[in-house]
């Protein structure tokens, strides 16, 4: 009896963090489709934030980069370690009212976020402009 109630605890603890976006989620590049950077998303009181952890990079880029073009306080800060995602709020199954910002290109964009098949749909958009990305859980 003590082993079922254990497998049964194991299956609902792995049943709800699978519908929990907090974690760490390898991005993908949208022109090559190769992995990018690991975010790791986190709950600060009853907001979400999302911070970079590491970066895959390219041969031709500079380790530890700065970001240059950030219009914001993150301007001259290093982006191993920024926090990309502010303020997003749990509103029934998605995340929302916050913003994304893009450390290559300085822009920062509204954002929402949900779980799709066990991976995370992330939408950066400016009015019915958007752009939706998929992340994938990263051990």
């Amino acid at each position: 009896m003590k082993r079922i109630a254990s497998l049964v605890g194991i299956f609902i603890t792995a049943v709800c963090s699978a519908q929990d976006i907090t974690g760490k989620w390898k991005t993908i590049d949208d022109q090559d489709g190769k992995p990018r950077s690991v975010v790791e998303i986190y709950k600060q009181g009853d907001k979400y934030f999302g911070r970079i952890v590491e970066i895959f990079y390219r041969p031709d880029e500079t380790p530890d980069p700065v970001c240059t073009k950030c219009p914001d306080e993150r301007k001259g800060t290093k982006v191993i370690g920024m926090v990309i995602i502010r303020n997003l709020q749990k509103q029934g199954d998605e995340y929302k009212g916050g913003d994304i910002l893009d450390p290559k290109s300085g822009k920062i964009y509204d954002c929402k976020l949900w779980l799709e098949n066990g991976t995370l749909k992330v939408r950066g958009y400016i009015a019915f402009l958007y752009r939706t990305q998929t992340w994938y859980r990263y051990p």
